[in-house]
C-alpha cells in the first residue's frame, strides 16, 4: 500500500502514483515489458489473485518483477511528506528518504522505546509508559525467566538421559564384539581399532597441562589419593578398558626406567619439558599418553600412559 497523497507537500507527478492504490509509490516494483510501476505490497498481493499487469492486463508473474529505475526512485526520495506521527502531534515534514530515520527518533511516536525512570530500567513502548508497573513487569520478567531455565533443564536432563542410553547401546556393542573377537581376527582389529579411536577421541578432549614444578611429583600415591585421581579419570570419560592400566602406572614402581627411582629422575629432569601433558580435571595431575609422546624414549613412556600426581605446581 501506497502513502496517502494528502501528506505531502506540492504537487506529485502522477508517473509516481500507483494504479493499484492510488497512493505515492513505496518500495516500487516495474513491469517488464510495459514498463508500469506499483508499490510492492501492492502488485504481489494482486498477482496472487491475478497474474496480469493491471494496468495494459498483459500476462506477467512476480519472478518478473523488478526494481524500479533510478529516475522513480529519485523523483519519489525529493518529495517533502509528513511525519506518521502527525496524529500524535508531530509536525515534522522531511524528505520521503528520510522518512525512517526521522520515524526511529520522533519524540511523538507512540511505539518509540524508552527506559522507564521509576526504578526497573526496563526498555518499554512510550504508550505504555502511563500504564507501566515495575514490579508486575519485573515479576513476569523472572517468570519468563523462570520458564526458560525450566526448559533449559529439561532439556539438559534429556540430553543427559539419551547420552547415558549412547554410552550403554556402546558398551553392549564393545562387549558383543568382544565376545566375537576371539573367533575373527577381522573383529579383533575392529575392536582394537575402536578402542583406539576411544582413546584418541579422549584425550583430544582434555586440557593441555604444564607442569611449573616437577619436584611436587608425588611418587608413591597411597591407595586414598589414588582413589581420587581413578574416579576424576572415570568422570572425565577415560575409555574404561584403560583406566585400571592409567591408575597401575600411577605409582613408580611400574614406571619405565628413565623415572623409576629417584636418582634417575633427577638426571632426567630436563627432559620433563619435553612431554606433552594434559591436566586430569580439577586435580593436581597429568596423563602422559605414549600416543602423544612417541617422541620420548622408551625409558620415560609406557603403554597406554602414565599418570603423575603433583603436591602443586600444575596449570
Amino acid at each position: 500500500m501506497g502513502y496517502e497523497l494528502n501528506r505531502f507537500q506540492g504537487e506529485v507527478e502522477e508517473e509516481l502514483l500507483c494504479p493499484i492504490c492510488s497512493g505515492v509509490l513505496e518500495d516500487p516494483l516495474q513491469v517488464p515489458p510495459c514498463e508500469h510501476a506499483f508499490c510492492a505490497g501492492c502488485i504481489r498481493e494482486w498477482l496472487t489473485r491475478m497474474p496480469t499487469c493491471p494496468v495494459d492486463r498483459n500476462p506477467i508473474t512476480s519472478n518478473q518483477l523488478k526494481p524500479a529505475p533510478r529516475i522513480t526512485r529519485t523523483l519519489l526520495s525529493k518529495l517533502n511528506i509528513s511525519c506518521d506521527n502527525c496524529q500524535f502531534g508531530c509536525t515534522s515534514i522531511v524528505k520521503l528518504d528520510m522518512l525512517q530515520a526521522h520515524l526511529q527518533e520522533c519524540d511523538h511516536n507512540p511505539k518509540k522505546p524508552v527506559h522507564c525512570d521509576q526504578g526497573c530500567g526496563l526498555v518499554i513502548p512510550k504508550d505504555e509508559l502511563k500504564d507501566h508497573n515495575c514490579v508486575r513487569e519485573l515479576r513476569n520478567l523472572v517468570q519468563q525467566q523462570q520458564c526458560k531455565i525450566s526448559d533449559l533443564q529439561a532439556e539438559v536432563a534429556d540430553n543427559k538421559l539419551q547420552l547415558v542410553e549412547q554410552r550403554r547401546d556402546i558398551q553392549h556393542l564393545k562387549e558383543y564384539m568382544r565376545t566375537l573377537r576371539y573367533s575373527n581376527p577381522r573383529i579383533r582389529e575392529i575392536q582394537s581399532e575402536m578402542e583406539n579411536d576411544d582413546v584418541l577421541g579422549w584425550v583430544e578432549s582434555l586440557q593441555a597441562a604444564r607442569v611449573t614444578r616437577w619436584g611436587g611429583m608425588i611418587s608413591t600415591p597411597d591407595t586414598v589419593l589414588q582413589a581420587v585421581i581413578k574416579r576424576a579419570l572415570i568422570d572425565s570419560h577415560c575409555p574404561t578398558h584403560i583406566v585400571s592400566q592409567l591408575m597401575e602406572n600411577a605409582h613408580e614402581r611400574t614406571w619405565p626406567p628413565g623415572l623409576s627411582t629417584l636418582e634417575t629422575r633427577q638426571l632426567n629432569r630436563r627432559q620433563y619439558e619435553n612431554y606433552v601433558t594434559k591436566r586430569i580435571p580439577g586435580k593436581q595431575a597429568v596423563i602422559v599418553m605414549s600416543c602423544e609422546n612417541t617422541h620420548m624414549s622408551d625409558e620415560m613412556i609406557l603403554e597406554p600412559g602414565l599418570v603423575m600426581i603433583f603436591a602443586h605446581g600444575v596449570e
